[in-house]
């Protein structure tokens, strides 16, 4: 258990920066000659701190070596809210090497906005070299998040957690 443990805290310890923001898509022109008007969008990019509890879970009955830990967050500044989730996580043998996949159900408020969104994360170390991808799920938006999309980014300095989230979302009518 004490491996498995290790490569949860290891995989959730990536610190590296992803870039740009997921574009909307444009829907398809309609079968007359009219052309809709496009949905207006805003663009935005915050930061702030979070708060993170990683607890440990059963261990697969199998046998399997891949660890698996229930992630709690608090976020604070512009975005507001808790997150809730599931973590697998495997260390291999070779020092530094590892890699971890997350969902991640996130509740409160986004600059005032209400609602919930999935993030998606997959992160990756290789020999020490890291790489971590936090994706919003597409059409996981509720309420007034309905229709986000973007990236985060996750920092960890002194061992204090940063996020740096830049999202798109419907403009409010």
């Amino acid at each position: 258990m004490t491996r498995i443990f290790r490569a949860g805290i290891f995989a959730a310890a990536f610190s590296l920066a992803v870039c740009g923001a997921a574009s909307a898509q444009t829907p398809a022109a309609p079968a007359s000659n009219t052309t809709p008007a496009k949905e207006k969008t805003m663009s935005e990019r915050i930061s702030g701190a979070f708060d993170v509890k990683l607890t440990p879970q059963a261990a697969d009955p199998a046998g399997s070596s891949v660890g698996r830990m229930a992630i709690e967050k608090r976020f604070h500044g512009d975005l507001d809210g808790a997150g809730k989730g599931q973590m697998l996580a495997f260390r291999t043998p070779i020092q530094g090497s590892a890699g971890y996949v997350a969902i991640e159900q996130v509740t409160g408020f986004l600059k005032g906005r209400k609602g919930s969104f999935v993030l998606q994360h997959s992160g990756i170390m290789e020999r020490g070299a890291p790489q971590l991808a936090v994706t919003v799920v597409p059409d996981s938006g509720t309420d007034e998040l309905a229709g986000i999309a973007g990236k985060m980014t996750i920092n960890i300095v002194d061992g204090k957690h940063f996020y740096d989230f830049e999202y798109s979302l419907p403009a409010k009518p």
